[in-house]
C-alpha cells in the first residue's frame, strides 16, 4: 500500500509544482509587460510588420514578379510550392467534379424512376378507361336491344305533314307576339 501511495502523491506533486512555474512565470511576464508596455508594442509592431512584407514578397513571388533577385535554390523551392499548390487545387476541383457528377447521377437516376412510375400509371388508367368503354358499349348495346328507346309523340295529320305544320305554327306565334308592336310603330309614324 505504502509504494502505490507514493505514486498517486508524485504525480499530484509534479502537477502542483508546474501549475506554481507557470503561474509564476505568468506573473513575471505581466509585471515586465506593466513595467514597460511601450517597449514590448514595439517589439510586436516590428514582428509583425516583417511579417508583413514577408507576406507581400511572397505573394509577389507566387504571382510571377520580382523574380530576378532570386537565387536558383529559391527558385526552385518556389516552383516546388506552387506545383504543391496546384496539385491540392486540382485535387479539390476534382473532388468537386465529381461530387457534382454523382450527385447530377443521382438526381436523373430519380427522375427516370419518376418518370417510369408516370408512365406505370398513365398505362393504367388507359386500361381502365379502356375498360370502362367496353362496358359502357356492352351496356349500350345491351340497352338497345332489349328497351326501346322512346319514339317521339304520334301527331295527327291532317291536311298536310307534320313538320310543316309545326314551322307554321311558330311563324303564327311570331307573328302575333310581334304584330302589336309592328302596328304600334306604323301608327305612331302614321300619326
Amino acid at each position: 500500500m505504502s509504494t502505490s501511495g507514493k505514486k498517486l502523491i508524485v504525480p499530484n506533486m509534479e502537477k502542483i509544482l508546474e501549475r506554481y512555474e507557470r503561474y509564476s512565470y505568468a506573473e513575471r511576464q505581466l509585471v515586465a509587460s506593466e513595467s514597460d508596455p511601450q517597449g514590448n508594442w514595439s517589439i510586436d509592431y516590428h514582428r509583425l510588420k516583417a511579417k508583413v512584407e514577408l507576406l507581400q514578397r511572397n505573394h509577389r513571388h507566387y504571382m510571377g514578379e520580382e523574380l530576378d533577385s532570386l537565387s536558383l535554390k529559391e527558385l526552385q523551392n518556389l516552383e516546388q510550392q506552387l506545383d504543391t499548390a496546384l496539385k491540392l487545387i486540382r485535387s479539390r476541383k476534382n473532388q468537386l467534379m465529381y461530387e457534382s457528377i454523382s450527385e447530377l447521377q443521382r438526381k436523373e437516376k430519380a427522375i427516370q424512376e419518376q418518370n417510369a412510375m408516370l408512365a406505370k400509371q398513365i398505362k393504367e388508367r388507359e386500361k381502365t378507361v379502356a375498360q370502362q368503354q367496353s362496358q359502357w358499349g356492352q351496356q349500350d348495346h345491351g340497352l338497345n336491344s332489349s328497351f326501346l328507346l322512346p319514339q317521339p309523340p304520334p301527331c295527327l295529320n291532317i291536311g298536310g305533314t307534320y313538320q310543316e305544320d309545326a314551322t307554321e305554327m311558330r311563324r303564327n306565334e311570331l307573328d302575333l307576339t310581334l304584330e302589336p308592336i309592328y302596328s304600334c310603330h306604323l301608327g305612331c309614324f302614321a300619326a
